[in-house]
């Protein structure tokens, strides 16, 4: 599938900051599911020094965008990738970082005994690796719904499931910390997703675990949707939890209150299928 991206996150303050630092995580993985045509990355509205990418041990790319006297500006992606089903396997991408890194907890995955519980019950009658990751997303979607406004961006895992609610990035919270529970290394993915077929709204912007396998590697499993990542949705990057995985981040200099604003466009070709907005206080996105 083809799939053309449009993000467009777009900051203002009541008083200008003296100075803004955000690190961008915002080009597609470079793996055996996807190809991209073509990607661009600009800061609108304010000249900026850009400093030299990189590549992680994650194998995501990284690159630091420095603003000094910021009352406005915005960060706007687009670009084209063409994508391939491979039943979630994440086949292709070269990283350094060992699987057993990511059973280290963070205060978003940190387990309870509830948490200990529902993981063990999970995976009792499972019998492989890859039944016992399946028997894990489905555990959370039975037991985190997903409803949008019912939590807030810094729920743990063990909050969403005491509330038995959430949306997309506590089911990923979710996942992860069962997975590490019963020792399978997990780790929070964040990317696009493609509308439904019918063209209605599907989190653009969204979340998703990876959870090892033993002879697979890492595969995908998106709780909220009930499936394994397949050619609709492109993958941006990884890390312990959604503030390490987040596509961008920083930190402003400054008094005064931020405003943002997020518009994620993700259609097929040329089509004009699918927008999604949101809003927040911090400097990043909840994936909702």
């Amino acid at each position: 599938m083809r799939l053309t991206v449009t993000h467009r996150t777009e900051y203002s303050y009541d008083t200008p900051k003296r100075h803004l630092i955000q690190s961008l995580r915002l080009w597609p993985t470079e793996f055996d599911g996807q190809r991209v045509r073509s990607w661009s990355i600009a800061v609108d509205g304010h000249p900026a020094d850009r400093g030299a990418a990189f590549r992680d041990g994650a194998g995501d790319r990284i690159e630091t965008v420095s603003l000094r006297n910021v009352s406005g500006m915005a960060i706007v992606v687009e670009g084209e990738v063409e994508t391939t089903d491979l039943n979630g396997v994440v086949r292709g991408l070269r990283e350094k970082v060992p699987p057993i890194a990511y059973l280290r907890p963070t205060r978003a995955t940190r387990l309870n005994g509830a948490l200990r519980d529902l993981a063990h019950d999970a995976v009792a009658d499972q019998g492989g690796d890859l039944d016992r990751a399946h028997a894990i997303s489905r555990a959370v979607a039975q037991a985190v719904a997903y409803t949008p406004g019912t939590t807030e961006a810094d729920t743990t895992a063990a909050e969403a499931l005491e509330l038995g609610s959430g949306v997309c990035q506590d089911q990923t919270h979710t996942a992860i910390a069962l997975a590490r529970a019963v020792g399978m290394p997990g780790r929070y993915v964040v990317g696009y997703l493609h509308s439904n077929s019918d063209g209605t709204v599907d989190q653009a912007s969204h979340a998703w675990a990876e959870i090892w396998v033993d002879g697979l590697g890492w595969v995908g499993f998106d709780a909220a949707n009930g499936c394994c990542p397949d050619e609709r949705y492109i993958r941006l990057g990884s890390g312990l939890d959604a503030h390490d995985a987040a596509p961008i981040r920083g930190r402003a200099l400054g008094p005064g209150l931020e405003t943002l604003d997020v518009d994620v466009r993700v259609v097929e070709g040329q089509s004009q299928s699918q927008s999604q907005s949101q809003g927040g206080r911090e400097s990043g996105q909840r994936q909702q």
